[in-house]
């Protein structure tokens, strides 16, 4: 498999992924337009970039007997996709339900006559010569060809500026806590961009055809690479909220960042003999809980060893740090449990004058094990 053709795949891929992941939500949520509308962009946009390689192309024209007939397919499927693209936005960003239901109207009104344009249009012009990667410009002073270039580089231009709008719109505003959504919507802006500049290339492409310059190069060797990396960077923007905001992968986020509690708390309980080994297939909610059970495990075959002058101590310190009252006292508890594994390893070892369990030992705060796992790893 060739670079170019990997290239021409990977978009579709990214979205037929993200097809799979939302397909379990959309047969429970049928009735949810947002799920709609998010597959129904999915299976439009994901064989694009394929349909619009030459290869494809000179297939598809071949098999239909019809030459350039993958100019009003692939078009028509752009100008399909910059709708739903812009309605998907819409709705997911939400709103007073009767402005979100007007703006999905009229945007899908205005993007489908755009459409049904493009395939009417083709058909009372007249486009004898096949052309596999220039057909815009060379068709661009044909009567109702013309026509039809232009509506769909309208369309895909009032699409395109409008989604890099309303995303980056709803960056600005979203929540800094909501990290998958604000790395998909950074994604689709930056896609954005890249189109918008491909459309430009586009544009000035024609335009010099208009006035019988000849600016070919711009639309067939210089606007492909950033429509490429465009679709790349837009597939990669609808599937990080997708799988970024699933359980499986909160679950893995706090999986990896209790490693470091884990590693240092597991030879303690394994040495109460409280760890059960997993096997390799288990699922990551399965190997979060477990790893937890180690950790909570691990504190209690320490209980005896937490000194609550480390704590008292360290709590000080981080205050003087300017850290608030809970940062502070999940700092103090990783404290108290660093020096707990030195002290209660020290007298596993039998080194010199270890010292024994504590008579009133330290209890740890209760408190979500990733605060003092992150507390923890920037303790020791």
């Amino acid at each position: 498999m060739t670079g170019e053709t990997l290239l021409l795949l990977l978009p579709g891929s990214l979205m037929v992924l993200a097809l799979l992941i939302k397909l379990p939500k959309l047969r429970r949520d049928w009735d949810q337009p947002l799920n709609r509308t998010a597959c129904a962009l999915l299976v439009v946009g994901a064989p694009i970039t394929f349909l619009a390689s030459p290869p494809t192309i000179a297939a598809v024209n071949r098999r239909t007997g019809v030459v350039n007939f993958s100019a009003p397919l692939v078009f028509g499927l752009l100008t399909a996709f910059s709708g739903l693209c812009v309605i998907l936005i819409l709705q997911w960003r939400g709103g007073p339900p009767a402005a979100v239901r007007r703006a999905t109207r009229l945007t899908a009104a205005v993007f489908g006559t755009a459409t049904a344009a493009i395939v009417v249009l083709f058909v009372i012009g007249d486009a004898p010569v096949e052309r596999l990667r220039d057909l815009d410009v060379y068709y661009a002073t044909t009567p109702w060809i013309r026509e039809m270039i232009v509506c769909f580089l309208v369309a895909h231009t009032l699409g395109t500026a409008a989604l890099t709008w309303l995303c980056a719109k709803w960056f600005v505003r979203a929540d800094r806590s909501l990290r998958p959504l604000r790395t998909g919507l950074a994604l689709i802006v930056l896609a954005g961009l890249l189109d918008l500049a491909c459309l430009v290339l586009k544009w000035a492409a024609v335009a010099a055809r208009w006035v019988g310059r000849d600016c070919v190069y711009l639309s067939t060797d210089v606007a492909p690479p950033l429509a490429s990396a465009s679709a790349l960077l837009l597939g990669a923007g609808f599937v990080v909220p997708l799988i970024g905001g699933s359980a499986t992968w909160t679950a893995f986020g706090e999986y990896r960042r209790l490693r470091p509690l884990w590693k240092a708390l597991r030879p303690f309980a394994a040495a109460q003999g409280r760890t059960v080994p997993l096997a390799w297939w288990s699922p990551v909610r399965i190997r979060l809980v477990h790893r937890e059970s180690v950790i909570d495990d691990g504190i209690l075959a320490l209980a005896g060893w937490f000194d609550p002058r480390v704590y008292a101590a360290a709590y000080e310190e981080a205050r003087g740090r300017g850290l608030d009252e809970a940062r502070a006292a999940a700092v103090a508890d990783a404290a108290v449990l660093a020096a707990a594994c030195r002290l209660k390893d020290a007298a596993a070892r039998g080194s010199g004058a270890s010292p024994a369990p504590l008579p009133e030992p330290h209890r740890l705060g209760s408190r979500p094990l990733t605060a003092l796992a992150h507390a923890f790893r920037t303790s020791v």
